[in-house]
C-alpha cells in the first residue's frame, strides 16, 4: 500500500507577512468622517469691517503765513564825498620851477608811477615838449593827451581840457598872479591823489588860500 504523504501543516508563524509599522514611524489616526463644519468664533482683538480712513489734515496752500512786524530799513549810508588830494610845495623860483618840477616827475616815476598818470602844467613858458608836439597840430596833440599813455604838458590856458589824472605837477614859472590863481585851482581840480606845486611858497599860498 503506497505511502500517501503528509499534508504540509500551516503553522501561525507561516503566514503572510504582516504589516509592521516602520521604527519610528507613528500609526496614522484614523480620520473621522467629514461632516458639516461648526462655524468658527472669532478671533479676539480682530478688528471688524474696515473703515476708510479720515483724510490727513493739511494747511491750504494759497494761504500764506502772515508776516510779522517788518524790522525798520536799515539807513542808506551817505555816499562819501570825493577824497582831497593831498598838496606838496617845493620850493623854487620862477627861474627854477621847471627843473623843479621834471625832477618830481622823474622821481615819481622811479617809484614806480605810470607815465600816464601824470599831468605836468606850466603857468608861463612852455614845456620843450609840449612846444615841439603842438608844432604838428592840436589834434595829434590833445589825441596823445586821450591816450593816456605818457607824461602830458600843457600850459595854464589849456588846463580846463585836461583830464583828471592821479598826480598834477604845477610849475609856477612865470606869467602874472591872474594866471597862476586861474590854473592852481583847476588843477587842485585835476588831481586824483596828489598835486605838486614848484614855486614860490608865498605865492602859492596866496593863490590857494591856505599853507602848503
Amino acid at each position: 500500500m503506497p505511502l500517501i504523504p503528509e499534508e504540509p501543516q500551516i503553522h501561525e508563524s507561516a503566514q503572510g507577512p504582516r504589516a509592521t509599522p516602520a521604527s519610528g514611524r507613528t500609526a496614522p489616526t484614523p480620520r473621522p468622517v467629514p461632516g458639516p463644519r461648526p462655524v468658527a468664533p472669532p478671533r479676539p482683538g480682530r478688528p471688524g469691517p474696515l473703515r476708510p480712513t479720515p483724510p490727513v489734515q493739511r494747511a491750504p496752500r494759497d494761504v500764506a503765513a502772515k508776516p510779522g512786524p517788518s524790522a525798520p530799513a536799515a539807513p542808506v549810508p551817505a555816499t562819501p564825498a570825493a577824497a582831497t588830494p593831498q598838496v606838496q610845495l617845493i620850493p623854487a623860483s620862477a627861474e627854477g620851477a621847471l627843473d623843479a618840477a621834471e625832477e618830481a616827475v622823474d622821481l615819481l616815476l622811479d617809484s614806480g608811477r605810470a607815465p600816464g598818470d601824470l599831468l605836468v602844467i606850466t603857468t608861463g613858458e612852455q614845456h620843450a615838449w609840449a612846444a615841439h608836439e603842438l608844432s604838428f597840430g592840436e589834434t595829434s596833440y590833445w589825441a596823445q593827451h586821450d591816450a593816456g599813455d605818457d607824461v602830458f604838458y600843457a600850459d595854464a590856458g589849456n588846463v580846463g581840457r585836461a583830464a583828471v589824472r592821479p598826480v598834477v605837477v604845477v610849475a609856477v614859472n612865470g606869467g602874472s598872479d591872474a594866471t597862476a590863481a586861474t590854473a592852481l585851482p583847476l588843477a587842485l581840480a585835476r588831481a586824483g591823489a596828489l598835486l605838486i606845486v614848484c614855486g614860490d611858497p608865498q605865492r602859492i599860498n596866496a593863490v590857494l588860500g591856505t599853507g602848503v
